[in-house]
């Protein structure tokens, strides 16, 4: 049998909320703000009154940190499940201000009413009502004694039970007397164990990842400045989706406001590209990986907390580096020149929207590469070439598809080789051979799918290349791409449906192409060697029925951008397969080069 790395004990409410005011239990906001609305605020204290249970807390023992002066400091409780219902009592038991989803301070009053006894959320209406009690937080909190409590509410109400009101206002105030069960994690307990124990007594199924937990960590330590570096890190993300955020901002958390981070993020209110809008994973695991040359989180965990991995202690003095580290990491990253110089570099690889980027760890460690690079004074321009091919690379090889951590820190230790081009070089020797581009990649784009990374992959070299849509003489690939255009079906979709084909066959993506959708609508269901007909004719000198061209070698040259065999013109739904194979051949070709130019 194994030995029992935790602790279940039962708590007063009152005794947990001393324990969060007294900073003994860490609320690290681990969903970051309060999400409940305040019917779920009135249902959980109607639960209390009833006696009814309320689930368990689940906090994660930080610790205990050798000081520099010699002595032990014991660690603090992290409650890592359990935010919400403990922020739902601070706000209606204390009556104290939460933070909501759009990160506004709130008041979340919960009304009871003595002789129904039921619950609800405070209004105006209810404020007006004498027989009902609109704000429960004095009478629970003791902040109003019970007899008085008793003694004002028989007073606006002369002509109820006293007994009665007695007996139901005794009962509220219990609330704050009633138990609550606090599971507490020994701090040995690896990430990877304690996320099991969350899982398993969490019946929602929600799932704590890594970076929950080092958030819940950096948010914790107030020490090291670790609640203004977690909203530094959540702050970005939310101005980043959401420029026009920054003024609430000032308004809502004016503290913030006056920081160094807020200066440094500030240029995101004037941001409005959404190719890179990070989460904060990505910040993290670029952070960690570029201050640290490490990949896994649970390192960054054990980093913060102080741990030597020599001795295995825990000290002070290795706390506050990983602090410093960690927060000129996140510096770096959040930096307006360097952020914005990336997005530019991805952008001129072919990638011009994020729903060309299928991974976001390709994307997370080529900025890792060009924040590595550009530490060591490498020259922009060969950072610029390097980093390119680098992300396509990633995405051409599906490199962080697999066990993603694992290759993001195998390949951290890269950046710090004398010269990355001789890095690259190596891995293009080995994994972009002639027999990639000729038989590997030929084969993998063998796939049914408008969102498969090797489609996009193609497209950003359509983009590079300034193609234009299949049959549009002035309207490009880029701009249908800006403009949400649509893929369509050379061998239209309903026209291989009436031939017996299913989805695996008329989806691959060697059937796709960006076309104008007026373009696609004169096509219809039509067979290639009939559409195909009325461009050719018009290049004849017949009427235009057919998109803009109307001379031959223009046509032929937009063929050739789409990767559309010549043969295609007198091709009908029986010639589909060898359709397919003829235009993966191309294609392939087209990446190769595509990726040369880089």
């Amino acid at each position: 049998m194994g030995v029992q790395r935790y602790a279940v004990n039962q708590y007063m409410i009152e005794s947990v909320l001393a324990k969060v005011r007294e900073g003994e239990i860490a609320i690290p906001e681990i969903q970051r703000p309060f999400v409940w609305d305040g019917s779920q605020v009135r249902d959980l204290m109607d639960s209390l009154y009833k006696g009814y249970p309320v689930g368990y807390l689940i906090a994660w023992r930080n610790p205990d940190v050798k000081l520099k002066d010699g002595r032990m400091a014991l660690g603090k409780m992290i409650l890592i499940d359990g935010q919400q219902r403990v922020t739902a009592l601070t706000a209606a038991v204390l009556g104290q201000q939460v933070i909501n989803k759009d990160y506004r301070k709130v008041n979340i009053r919960i009304a009871f009413h003595p002789l129904k006894e039921v619950f609800e959320v405070s209004n105006t209406a209810i404020e007006r009502d004498a027989s009902w009690i609109a704000d429960i937080a004095p009478i629970v909190s003791g902040k109003i004694s019970l007899l008085k409590a008793i003694r004002e509410y028989y007073q606006a109400n002369p002509s109820v039970d006293e007994e009665l009101i007695e007996k139901a206002l005794s009962a509220l105030t219990d609330i704050a007397k009633k138990q609550i069960g606090l599971i507490e994690l020994d701090h040995d307990l690896d990430i990877e164990t304690v996320t099991e124990i969350f899982i398993r007594i969490n019946s929602k199924g929600t799932v704590l990842s890594q970076a929950d937990f080092a958030m819940s960590k950096i948010a914790a330590d107030t020490r090291f400045g670790g609640p203004e570096l977690r909203k530094a890190i959540d702050y970005f993300c939310h101005m980043a989706m959401e420029p026009g955020f920054h003024d609430q901002l000032k308004e809502r958390d004016p503290e913030f406001a006056a920081s160094d981070f807020f200066q440094k993020i500030s240029w995101l209110r004037n941001d409005n590209d959404t190719l890179y809008d990070p989460s904060y994973t990505d910040v993290l695991r670029v952070t960690f990986g570029t201050e640290f040359g490490r990949g896994k989180l649970a390192d960054l965990v054990s980093l913060l907390s102080g741990r030597n991995f020599a001795t295995k202690q825990f000290e002070e003095s290795i706390a506050e580096e990983s602090f410093a580290k960690l927060a000129n990491g996140v510096r770096r990253y959040i930096n307006e020149t360097h952020f914005q110089r990336f997005v530019i570099i991805i952008k001129s690889a072919g990638f011009i929207v994020n729903n060309m980027v299928r991974s976001q760890n390709a994307l997370n460690f080529a900025y890792a590469l060009y924040l590595g690079l550009r530490a060591r004074g490498v020259d922009e321009s060969k950072i610029e070439r390097l980093v390119r091919r680098w992300f396509v690379l990633s995405i051409l090889t599906s490199r962080f598809s697999g066990a993603a951590e694992t290759q993001f820190e195998r390949d951290i230790r890269l950046i710090n080789e004398p010269d990355f081009a001789d890095v690259l070089a190596r891995i293009e020797q080995a994994e972009l051979s002639d027999a990639f581009w000729q038989f590997g990649l030929v084969q993998a784009l063998d796939v049914a799918s408008t969102n498969h990374p090797l489609f996009w992959v193609f497209v950003a070299a359509q983009i590079k290349a300034n193609d234009k849509g299949l049959l549009s003489r002035d309207v490009t690939v880029r701009e249908l791409v800006s403009n949400l255009g649509d893929v369509h079906h050379i061998f239209p979709r309903q026209l291989l449906k009436a031939n017996g084909k299913g989805r695996g066959d008329y989806n691959q993506i060697a059937n796709y192409a960006y076309t104008q959708d007026a373009i696609n609508i004169k096509i219809g269901s039509r067979s290639p060697h009939l559409y195909f007909a009325d461009a050719q004719a018009q290049c004849q000198g017949q009427p235009m029925t057919l998109g803009g061209i109307d001379q031959q070698e223009e046509l032929l040259e937009n063929l050739r951008a789409n990767c559309v065999p010549t043969s295609a013109l007198t091709m009908t739904a029986s010639n589909f397969p060898e359709f397919l194979a003829q235009r993966r051949v191309l294609m392939a070709s087209k990446i190769r080069d595509y990726y040369k130019a880089l």
